[in-house]
């Protein structure tokens, strides 16, 4: 008499294949939101320092349908809808399908896709694949973990300036009050001590130009974990330093991104730890840690 044998947890994907179910989707999203960048927006949610589009939702609908048809038991956790199964999953799609989104709606052509393939560790979640697309500027960065970062196709590298007065950081900000004071004193802090502060309003591109040396740092308190689950993985990829800290909320983080040759140089990034914990930790923790994404 036979046994059924038991069941066993679903196998994980392979890296490069992920990785080209990823970009695929990045494209396809992308297509869509070049084509509508100078159409008028269908606004479903507005508030003072965001805007939330209909093309969001149908971006990232698109891009949860190419996703499935490679790989139909990996769920997805998205800006625009996180599907429950995310949380105990053994591997999740993590999602922004327009990063940038106010830039977007005003027609300014600095914005992204971002996917990453995140699997379970023993303390949450590491990020193992990563793409960033920007539609506009046709730049692509992918990483695969352990892997070289690349921008479109070509092995990218973080910058080597050694000096923050030689350069130059990105500064976002959400749209909460702590979030908004603490961009302010970094704004006093640090504009005098470095050669230029940027804000363009898509943290995956801010990390992505970090990545590739157009940025020296980029700095953040309150950005989401769909904003940077790729974009850290591909900074680290292309050698660059990456840390996070757990803040109060869902899936909410502040980070500092470099090249790592000024990190410590960057004021409140010496209270920074350098123990290594994943982006999306069970649980909420404020002890600030290098981040493996």
């Amino acid at each position: 008499m036979s046994r059924t044998p038991p069941a066993s947890a679903p196998s994980l994907p392979s890296n490069s294949s992920a990785l080209a179910a990823a970009v695929d989707a990045a494209h396809q999203a992308g297509a869509l939101m070049k084509q509508h960048l100078r159409r008028a927006k269908q606004v479903n949610e507005s508030h003072q320092h965001d805007i939330k589009l209909e093309l969001d939702v149908r971006c990232q609908k698109l891009i949860t349908r190419v996703l499935a048809r490679a790989f139909p038991a990996i769920p997805v956790l998205g800006e625009e809808g996180i599907d429950a199964a995310s949380e105990q999953a053994v591997a999740r799609w993590v999602v922004d399908p327009i990063d940038g989104t106010v830039n977007f709606a005003y027609g300014i052509p600095h914005a992204a896709v971002s996917i990453a393939l995140q699997v379970r560790t023993a303390d949450g979640f590491r990020s193992e694949v990563g793409v960033v697309y920007d539609p506009f500027m046709d730049d692509l960065w992918t990483a695969i973990r352990g892997k070289p970062a690349r921008l479109n196709g070509r092995i990218t590298r973080v910058s080597t300036r050694p000096r923050l007065d030689e350069s130059i950081v990105s500064l976002g900000f959400a749209k909460s009050q702590d979030s908004l004071k603490a961009a302010q004193a970094d704004f006093l802090e640090l504009t005098h001590r470095v050669r230029k502060i940027r804000i363009m309003g898509s943290a995956a591109l801010a990390l992505t130009y970090v990545a590739c040396g157009r940025f020296d740092a980029y700095v953040e308190a309150g950005v989401r974990l769909w904003d940077i689950a790729a974009g850290g993985l591909i900074v680290e990829c292309a050698g660059g330093s990456f840390v996070t800290q757990a803040l109060p909320g869902e899936h909410r983080y502040g980070l500092i991104a470099s090249n790592g040759l000024i990190h410590d140089q960057i004021p409140h990034a010496r209270a920074s730890g350098a123990k290594s914990k994943p982006v999306g930790p069970k649980g909420g923790s404020k002890t600030p840690s290098r981040s493996r994404s």
